[in-house]
């Protein structure tokens, strides 16, 4: 009898060990569920944006998150100078590390008050080796706001050798600014130097040099180029000019030795290192034809330049002869790279933004903005270097996709997009609707659509994933 309860006993230890060993693997199964849900449901910051607002004359700034549901914030940078909306509006703006520089601009050649603010954005890359730890900081701050009627009208912003350079159109001139200074006492951080006239676009050159243009389409100043030799302290130590074939000058750019222009016909370069002593320059600018619009047969042009790596991108046409166009810089003797882009009628390309992914990947993406009608406003994706051999000879458009409306009236209401620091995530402004967009570029999918307000435009994102540990 004994013998028998021995028996029962073990067998019953044995489901019970069996039981135990069950509920223990559930235990341990749902406790990996559970830390998987929560770390999908906490959020986590991938990047800090600022954006402007049109139709308030505000500077905004947000942060995205992702877990879960992306979401962005979204609150008015304090201390940005209050503008007289209609009279006084934002321009362009860059980044240098963490500091961004915005022109003011008025419509009455800078009576109102024009001028620029730098700010902190307050995002700082810390270096671990093979990857950078973001930290997130408080919120953007002004560092130095020069708003008066003296500035001369800015609207180009620029960005060389970690310094800015301000278009002051009404001056015939641009400032030199060192972000590193402002707000040192007894430390010169603005350098004034004459160069350039009219709308003045600039190319400089490694902080030794910049290339200024005169936007004059006739008379003595047509196709004048000055170039503005700089000292190591940023002001001018000497100024010489050329010219080009054809006036009109808008848009500039320093690639791999060469210095780039969109004149009124196709675009013309000179080596960047042209040496020649003041007064006395000879200079035989190379030009390229980007042919014959079909309907007008007036030469075909551009306005602006994107650089990335040693090559040189913009747009050019409308309709079937619209293309996104790429010269590669480091060749002796630069060709045409022509991807066509077939934009519908009542949109125009605008000016490429380009971007290294955190995969490797090189996209050039294109909006195509609305001019007339009420047709669906597109962004034209474009795969730089589908063979991945750093070489764009072979690239083609990859996909296209709807966007928001813009807004468009002058130089104003464009589409804009902006990169976080490591090229995961794409932020697209929509001023038509009053949304910022955020996509991924691991799969060039829109993760989230948000409501910001107002006209948004003129985006700029920094930071990343802001922990990897």
């Amino acid at each position: 009898m004994a013998g028998f309860r021995g028996v029962l006993l073990m067998k019953w230890w044995r489901s019970v060990s069996v039981v135990r060993v069950c509920v223990m693997v559930l235990l341990v199964i749902f406790e990996a569920d559970y830390c998987v849900a929560q770390r999908s449901a906490q959020k986590e910051r991938v990047a800090r944006l600022l954006w402007q607002d049109h139709e308030t004359g505000r500077l905004m700034w947000g942060e995205v998150f992702q877990g879960g549901a992306w979401s962005l914030t979204s609150a008015e940078v304090a201390g940005f100078p209050a503008l007289k909306v209609g009279e006084q509006g934002l321009v362009q703006m860059d980044r240098v590390d963490q500091f961004v520089l915005v022109g003011i601009r008025d419509k009455s050649d800078g009576q109102h008050g024009s001028g620029w603010v730098a700010l902190d954005m307050g995002v700082r890359g810390v270096s671990h080796g093979n990857h950078y730890d973001w930290q997130y900081g408080g919120p953007p701050k002004v560092i130095t706001s020069v708003v008066d009627q003296s500035q001369g009208n800015p609207a180009h912003v620029y960005v060389s050798g970690g310094r800015f350079y301000v278009a002051n159109d009404r001056k015939n001139g641009f400032s030199v600014i060192d972000p590193q200074k402002l707000g040192q006492s007894g430390v010169a951080a603005v350098h004034f130097c004459s160069g350039g006239g009219g709308h003045i676009t600039m190319a400089p050159v490694d902080n030794r040099r910049v290339f200024a243009t005169w936007i004059d389409g006739g008379g003595p100043n047509q196709g004048r180029v000055d170039v503005v030799e700089l000292s190591e302290q940023g002001d001018a130590s000497g100024t010489w000019s050329f010219r080009l074939p054809t006036g009109v000058l808008h848009g500039a750019a320093a690639c791999a030795g060469k210095v780039f222009f969109a004149p009124a016909d196709g675009v013309c370069w000179v080596p960047a290192d042209v040496q020649a002593p003041q007064g006395a320059a000879v200079v035989e600018p190379k030009h390229i034809s980007l042919g014959l619009d079909l309907e007008t047969q007036k030469p075909l042009r551009t306005g602006a330049f994107v650089c990335h790596r040693d090559h040189v991108a913009f747009v050019t046409g409308k309709l079937e002869q619209a293309a996104l166009c790429l010269l590669d810089a480091s060749a002796a003797d630069p060709q045409l790279v022509r991807i066509p882009l077939n934009v519908p009628a009542g949109l125009s390309p605008v000016t490429p933004e380009i971007v290294l992914v955190a995969g490797g990947k090189r996209y050039a993406f294109v909006f195509m903005d609305r001019t007339e009608g009420d047709v669906q406003e597109q962004l034209a994706i474009i795969d730089l270097d589908p063979d991945g051999n750093r070489r764009f000879s072979d690239a083609k458009l990859h996909k296209v996709l709807p966007v928001g409306p813009s807004l468009v009236s002058g130089h104003a209401g464009h589409h804009s997009m902006a990169f976080d620091s490591e090229g995961r995530i794409a932020c697209i402004a929509n001023p038509g609707d009053g949304t910022v967009w955020v996509m991924s570029l691991k799969d060039l999918e829109i993760r989230g659509r948000f409501r910001v307000g107002g006209q948004p435009q003129a985006v700029i994102a920094a930071g990343s994933i802001s922990h990897h540990h």
